[in-house]
């Protein structure tokens, strides 16, 4: 962990970390990169892995792994980021808190900001003690390419909790082991077709995009689109990983279900 803090603080230090506009709130969203140990039931259980949420059918992009987080609430998380720089909250636990405010303020307001929605948006979605988190740092933010959107993931650990408790945003709590992910046989191109494969007419366009595939539970699981790009980024900066290149890795075919950037009602 003291690398991770490490690594990403000094990735931040060459220049703002925020636009100097600041950040939108009507198309910021903050998301939660969470590592923490396996737990018992996991066959790598103590060993350190990501913590995704996967996306129920009842929201937009059903089936999707994602981090936990999402919109910001500008007035409740603003009194929840005040709330977050007081004594032995978790932001005054990382190591650099103090600089950023003396030399940073308003990158720090932003941050705590963020922070605040991470923490909200994953104790709503999967019950994540927000004592129990410890923060590590910032990656670059990311937009998406089907919604506008900007995405900005911040890096921690959950110490000590073993079980979380979906709520109806969330199928299910996966973990992918930090070893499966430094390993370049598990990395696909993932051949997408954009739009209902069973619709007659003509043959549907594809669009090729990096992937993960893994099993969890038994179960065929695929990282892919932004949480796989925030991935991808975290491998590289703190292991000096890279996958293979796209074009020599394994084809898996997909296909966007028409109620994918909807919900099903």
């Amino acid at each position: 962990m003291e690398h991770i803090i490490q690594v990403l603080y000094e990735r931040n230090t060459s220049g703002p970390v925020f636009s100097p506009e600041g950040i939108d709130l009507t198309t910021a969203s903050a998301v939660m990169f969470l590592l923490g140990k396996l737990p018992k039931t996991h066959p790598n259980a103590g060993e350190p892995g990501l913590i995704l949420n996967k996306r129920s059918v009842k929201v937009k992009q059903p089936g999707d792994l994602c981090c936990p987080g999402g919109s910001i609430a500008p007035h409740l998380d603003a009194f929840l980021a005040f709330i977050l720089k007081l004594p032995f909250m978790p932001l005054n636990r990382w190591s650099y808190w103090s600089h950023w405010c003396h030399q940073r303020p308003r990158e720090a307001r932003l941050l705590a900001l963020l922070f605040a929605t991470c923490l909200r948006e994953s104790l709503e979605e999967m019950r994540l003690n927000p004592f129990g988190v410890k923060f590590l740092g910032l990656l670059p933010s990311q937009s998406l390419v089907m919604f506008d959107r900007v995405i900005y993931p911040l890096v921690a650990w959950v110490n000590r909790q073993c079980r979380f408790y979906p709520n109806w945003e969330v199928e299910k709590v996966i973990y992918i082991p930090l070893r499966d992910l430094l390993n370049p046989e598990n990395y696909v191109r993932y051949r997408l077709q954009m739009g209902d494969p069973s619709s007659p007419g003509q043959p549907l366009p594809s669009n090729d995009f990096g992937g993960f595939r893994f099993a969890f539970q038994n179960e065929p699981e695929l990282l892919w689109g932004a949480t796989y790009r925030f991935t991808m980024v975290f491998l590289d900066y703190i292991f000096g990983f890279a996958p293979p290149e796209i074009n020599c890795r394994p084809v898996v075919n997909g296909s966007l279900h028409r109620y994918y950037l909807t919900g099903k009602q």
